[in-house]
């Protein structure tokens, strides 16, 4: 059998390991033959592979980032896109397509089947928000590195009296934050999932201070905004005019400069912004990443040959299932309020 591989979206902690496991179960265990497309669906649009043996994929586990590269294409906004990713693979023989991404590049997998193209997917997203599994990888690195940017962001917090905003990665979910949040002791954390009251988060930051605690900490997610009104039209302008990728998703960015603006003029305070953005992308996986990283890709290859395709590999109770793709990327997976109110909300202010 032969195999084609590509990773698409977003670069994250993890992808690596994936493509370890999937050419090392494939050639080990099936005698099959693996072949990565290069930078995502751009390279089985461009028809521009590598062909992956054991020896090079062996010592790439704990590597960051994707050995393929990556990239946000959409064959679907190219004439005839389709046709011609479906054309490319009859064409080398390849039997079974596994596409490694988040919520864009399984939906393209997925609406390939139509086309002919058989497909399995790997979950990978540093923001958690795939439905399906419990969790992806890339998220648990990313956790750790929010995490430790909000501890080292403390100590300066504490020795200047300042409000420090912490912007986390989420553009719709906000996973990230609130679970750095929660393990950093942040005093607040702001989510997309419930837009925030800023004369609210002002006054629980006027009354922490007052109580003797003379530095905060505010995690944002960059997605995160505030309610309807004065505050979310202020905002709005001060970060309009957002470009967008071939998905249709604006390049978000300023909601932590303008939250900590804003917390400077209405409290008094002196604020501070730190936007962690693509450092939370890149480095060497956490050990859990890269064993639910080789799971997913061991199982994809096993799903590849059960003629499973339309399905994508997912963790459930601790176990690795598979889900239907179409079903996976339907709706994001967003915070669960228990986590965010119940939990987060004991220890906030």
């Amino acid at each position: 059998m032969r195999i084609g591989i590509l990773t698409g979206g977003g670069d994250c902690p993890g992808l690596n390991a994936a493509i370890r496991a999937v050419v090392l179960t494939a050639q080990l265990v099936h005698g099959d033959e693996v072949i990565g497309y290069l930078d995502g669906w751009k390279g089985v649009l461009d028809d521009d592979y590598v062909p992956l043996d054991v020896p090079e994929c062996r010592d790439i586990l704990a590597v960051g980032g994707t050995i393929l590269g990556t990239s946000r294409t959409n064959p679907f906004t190219v004439d005839g896109g389709a046709e011609r990713v479906a054309g490319n693979l009859t064409a080398h023989g390849v039997d079974a397509l596994v596409a490694v991404g988040g919520e864009d590049t399984l939906g393209v997998a997925n609406r390939l089947g139509e086309f002919g193209v058989h497909a399995v997917g790997i979950p990978k997203t540093i923001d958690n928000d795939l439905s399906g599994t419990e969790v992806t990888f890339g998220f648990d690195t990313a956790v750790q590195i929010a995490t430790e940017a909000i501890d080292r962001l403390r100590t300066t917090a504490e020795s200047h009296h300042r409000v420090i905003v912490c912007e986390v990665m989420g553009r719709h979910v906000g996973w990230i934050a609130t679970h750095a949040g929660i393990a950093g002791g942040a005093a607040e954390i702001l989510v997309p999932e419930v837009p925030f009251g800023l004369d609210a988060v002002c006054d629980r930051l006027q009354r922490r201070h007052l109580g003797g605690r003379f530095s905060s900490i505010v995690v944002v997610s960059e997605g995160a905004v505030p309610v309807e009104g004065p505050d979310a039209e202020s905002f709005r302008l001060a970060t309009s005019g957002a470009s967008v990728d071939q998905f249709g998703h604006a390049r978000l960015g300023g909601i932590g400069a303008w939250l900590a603006e804003e917390i400077e003029r209405r409290t008094g305070f002196e604020a501070r912004v730190t936007i962690l953005g693509h450092i939370q992308r890149g480095g060497s996986p956490s050990a859990f990443d890269r064993v639910l990283a080789t799971r997913f890709g061991v199982a994809a290859v096993t799903a590849v040959h059960d003629g499973a395709f339309g399905t994508m590999v997912a963790l459930q109770a601790g176990q690795i299932v598979r889900v239907a793709i179409a079903d996976a990327v339907s709706k994001a997976k967003t915070v669960d309020l228990d986590l965010y109110r119940g939990v987060a909300g004991i220890f906030l202010g």
